[in-house]
């Protein structure tokens, strides 16, 4: 019998009430429970912050300066991407307010913020304090923190400042003492909000490389000690608990024993469920893509004993920061908004075959203009992707069409 690690006690409203309640779920009081999480990933790096002008983007607008300068590898190659509001601060609560406002009339309910931590300081983190939680609007919205524990190469953020220097700007590891002023951080500053994201009542945390984790502290029994004491300083700040995420980068279709043992170094480590942060088995072209992803993901709710929820990229295309990568490289076929549309469907049907899990969807991303993924209306789809998560998610427009798919 698979234990699905999910207590029986998560609240959970049924899909068929909850549906006629939505409007009141999403846009009143974001902690009641949703039909459906539709939690979209923000990449806080359009806004202008001194560590980053001096070090990444010296012209004062953030990533936009790389973005602008994007340009075409092939015939029909849309590149520069051009957002349709324009080039807008994502620091500015009046913007960011814009964007509450778009999401929720379309079914996106949850942020995750991409959160930085580097020489035992944060990083771009004025997008969430300034933007975000001074948005006279953010009580429609939840959001969580995923910590994008990663090491920072010169060239990768702005190449065109760095050239092909990649020695290391910023190396990911932290010691005790950094670690400890990050938990602190973290839990009487985030936690504490009203609308950060919960599951069981725990705050939910979730870590982009456990692998630099694990260097971090050297070893697995001194990394399970630093999440032990995670979870003890939550609990001290009056919260049930803690809920940490494994955040996939790029999932590749494991083997049955590469399952087994990513199923046991979970279960040691007390994560509490999985998420991609890109949806796998990466192609160039968006169906292909699409179907290896599902495959991978099958693979994984089928191993884990702890739940996996489903993430639908919106596309892939990085060139901005890659001036010699080849059309090859990223997605460049099929990928429209119906074909997203599509995917989110058969995400969606998945959260519906996994009733004693929240009904949570990842989409990649809300704004990540750079890498070619956003649900931000630009100058060629216009509001094309916001409209199918709406068609999808809150109208059900597909749910009939799916089914009679499933039946033939």
């Amino acid at each position: 019998m698979k234990v699905r690690g999910w207590p029986k006690r998560s609240v959970i409203i049924p899909a068929s009430i909850c549906m006629l309640l939505l409007p009141a779920c999403v846009r009143e009081s974001p902690r009641q429970a949703a039909a459906y999480y539709v939690a979209a990933y923000v990449w806080p790096s359009c806004h202008d912050e001194e560590l980053s002008r001096t070090l990444i983007w010296p012209e004062g607008t953030g990533e936009w300066e790389v973005i602008r300068k994007g340009n075409k590898r092939f015939e029909g190659h849309y590149q520069p991407k051009r957002p349709l509001w324009g080039y807008e601060m994502d620091d500015d609560p009046r913007v960011v307010e814009k964007w509450i406002d778009a999401a929720a009339e379309h079914g996106v309910n949850v942020f995750i913020y991409d959160w930085y931590w580097y020489n035992e300081a944060p990083f771009l983190e004025n997008a969430l304090n300034n933007g975000f939680l001074k948005a006279r609007n953010s009580d429609k919205m939840q959001f969580y923190l995923m910590w994008a524990n990663h090491d920072v190469y010169r060239s990768f953020f702005n190449v065109h400042l760095y050239g092909d220097e990649t020695s290391m700007l910023w190396d990911a590891r932290v010691d005790w003492k950094s670690y400890k002023v990050l938990v602190e951080r973290v839990v009487d500053r985030y936690f504490r909000q009203p609308n950060y994201f919960k599951i069981d009542g725990k705050p939910v945390f979730a870590i982009f490389d456990t692998g630099k984790l694990l260097e971090s502290f050297g070893s697995m029994d001194e990394t399970c000690r630093a999440l032990d004491y995670f979870r003890d300083e939550v609990k001290k700040a009056g919260f049930p608990g803690l809920h940490i995420q494994w955040e996939q980068p790029w999932g590749s279709m494991m083997s049955e024993e590469e399952a087994a043992r990513f199923s046991a170094r979970l279960d040691s480590m007390g994560y509490g469920s999985v998420a991609m942060y890109n949806m796998g088995g990466f192609d160039e072209d968006y169906l292909v893509y699409g179907a290896n992803a599902f495959r991978i993901l099958e693979r994984l709710d089928s191993a884990l004993n702890v739940p996996v929820f489903p993430c639908v990229s919106i596309g892939w295309d990085d060139t901005p920061r890659f001036p010699d990568k080849s059309g090859d490289q990223i997605v460049r076929y099929h990928n429209t908004p119906a074909a997203f549309a599509m995917l989110l469907q058969k995400a969606k049907a998945y959260a519906d075959r996994h009733p004693e899990q929240p009904k949570l969807i990842f989409v990649n991303s809300w704004n990540e203009w750079v890498e070619g993924g956003y649900l931000l209306p630009d100058m060629l789809n216009g509001f094309g992707y916001l409209e199918a998560v709406k068609d999808v998610v809150v109208d059900g427009r597909y749910d009939g069409y799916m089914k009679t798919l499933s039946d033939d």
